[in-house]
């Protein structure tokens, strides 16, 4: 069954769809990735996108119970050169065709995705549609011009009702923007005692909870888009631990008055060089993200750049100046991707003990 993928700009793409035999639209941008195309699949961070892997052959171990990182996939299609129909590998339950079809998902394949990244590499991400052969391409080109991306990405993909993930550690609430399993299954590994929250809740909310630390998470599209969490973070800053990924990265540094910006293309990968400004340490992370916080708009807050992507510059971790508070721009839980960066938790886990341990002491002095 032939389908075409169709750009903003006018290129057209003819290859072999698999998967649904839906049409799908939105935003075309590329993961580097070799591995982990479950994960990026599962990610909620890729709402309304149509993701191009530029690893030439995808599929070939299959799809297993084990690697997903959301349980409804959000992301809107998937570009590929080539889609193993038969996989091989002792966890395989599916194929990635029988997937893609059974959660409505289209994907096209037999395309030149080297063309289509240098193609976006240049003019930056683009809108496109995956459609049937018969549609005519003139009135999808029309329709991607006129056609604007959505931006309640976050509200499609948070959940709607807060739940408990529960341990016999500190109290964590975690803050789902579009929150990934792994940065769930690393704080349960750790023995905390969860509460995942939709992105809309309030500070006094979340103080009411009682947390040891609040934790903001990785998701989707513009971060100004998520007006709600400002305040939020406002109300929590100097009374709470407070850790950042991704997303929660973003919006922690809107929070504390600096400013994002859309990237060219994004970060997605999961061999991304990210350099430790204090130790000087490169670690290689996993990352999913188009925009990043600007680094002049940093200066005359109370923020400090703790971390730069060693391909471009970019700021890829913070840390407020002032009360227990840093968040970084790549994924520390990895899933896919290497785990170079998930002693981060362990850091959150360090700064939640000696709030703990100042708390404690400063209620003794008191009492005294």
């Amino acid at each position: 069954m032939k389908k075409q993928l169709i750009l903003e700009d006018g290129t057209i793409f003819i290859g072999e769809g698999f998967g649904s035999d839906s049409a799908a639209f939105g935003e075309v941008v590329f993961n580097t990735g070799m591995t982990g195309y479950q994960e990026i699949l599962s990610d909620p961070s890729y709402c309304s996108q149509i993701v191009v892997l530029t690893y030439p052959l995808i599929g070939n171990y299959g799809i297993n119970r084990d690697d997903f990182e959301s349980i409804l996939p959000a992301i809107h299609g998937f570009v590929v050169k080539e889609a193993a129909e038969y996989p091989s590998n002792w966890r395989n339950e599916h194929s990635l065709g029988a997937y893609l079809e059974a959660k409505g998902i289209p994907g096209i394949a037999g395309i030149d995705t080297r063309k289509l990244t240098r193609i976006i590499r240049k003019h930056g991400t683009l809108k496109g549609s995956i459609c049937p052969i018969e549609q005519d391409p003139s009135e999808v080109i029309e329709k991607l011009k006129s056609a604007v991306l959505p931006h309640d990405q976050v509200k499609r993909v948070s959940t709607k009702t807060a739940y408990p993930s529960p341990g016999r550690g500190r109290r964590v609430v975690l803050v789902d923007y579009g929150m990934k399993h792994g940065i769930l299954r690393e704080l349960n590994k750790r023995g905390c005692d969860v509460i995942v929250v939709p992105y809309h809740t309030t500070s006094e909310e979340i103080l009411s909870l009682s947390p040891d630390g609040v934790m903001l998470s990785n998701g989707p599209g513009d971060p100004k888009d998520v007006v709600e969490a400002i305040p939020m973070i406002q109300g929590l800053l100097g009374k709470v631990p407070l850790f950042g990924i991704c997303l929660g990265h973003q919006l922690f540094a809107l929070a504390c008055g600096a400013d994002t910006e859309k990237l060219k293309f994004g970060h997605r990968g999961s061999n991304h060089p990210v350099k430790e400004l204090k130790t000087g340490k490169v670690a290689l992370t996993s990352q999913n993200h188009g925009y990043s916080v600007n680094e002049d708009s940093i200066y005359g807050t109370p923020l400090e750049v703790t971390h730069i992507a060693l391909n471009d510059g970019t700021v890829e971790g913070l840390k407020h100046k002032n009360v227990p508070a840093f968040t970084v721009q790549y994924h520390p839980e990895a899933s896919p991707g290497p785990e170079d960066a998930n002693n981060l938790f362990e850091q959150f886990m360090q700064m939640i003990e000696s709030e703990k341990r100042e708390g404690a002491a400063a209620c003794q002095s008191v009492q005294i």
